[in-house]
């Protein structure tokens, strides 16, 4: 079946990241209730994937591209790939802190750092406000303008 807007540059298909978002809340919910991190590490290798390569390439995106989009009919939105790629980044940062916290014997650290992925993971999934976009756009309008 054909997209109802063919993608233009660099957009994805906005029921991707809300996917992704879930699979994460659902990683870093498990991660947090084990204290594992390495499970934490485990998606900040994802989270890298997606901020490094695209979410074209992240795990969670193929999965949404192979598995899920097929099954969902048409797309109906796009959006611009940059302020989710760079909520990838955003969330790798957290993802590194927590995964440091919790190797380095530092699980109060480890805690907060994945608590506080989790919950803009889980605010994502289930509103779509999606917190590192929002930084994004923030970063964007503050940055002074370019002169040719």
């Amino acid at each position: 079946m054909p997209d109802a807007h063919p993608p233009t540059r660099r957009e994805v298909d906005v029921r991707g990241p809300r996917f992704a978002a879930w699979l994460t809340s659902a990683v870093l919910a498990v991660a947090l209730l084990t204290g594992s991190g390495v499970l934490v590490a485990v998606q900040a290798a994802v989270f890298a994937v997606g901020a490094l390569a695209g979410l074209r390439y992240a795990p969670y995106g193929v999965l949404f591209r192979v598995l899920v989009a097929p099954r969902l009919g048409p797309v109906r939105e796009r959006e611009p790939e940059a302020p989710p790629r760079f909520a990838q980044l955003v969330g790798l940062v957290f993802a590194v802190v927590g995964a440091a916290g919790y190797l380095a014997g530092a699980p109060l650290i480890g805690a907060v750092a994945t608590g506080l992925a989790l919950v803009a993971a889980l605010l994502n999934a289930a509103t779509g406000l999606c917190l590192g976009c929002e930084l994004y756009l923030t970063v964007r309008r503050a940055r002074p303008a370019r002169t040719a």
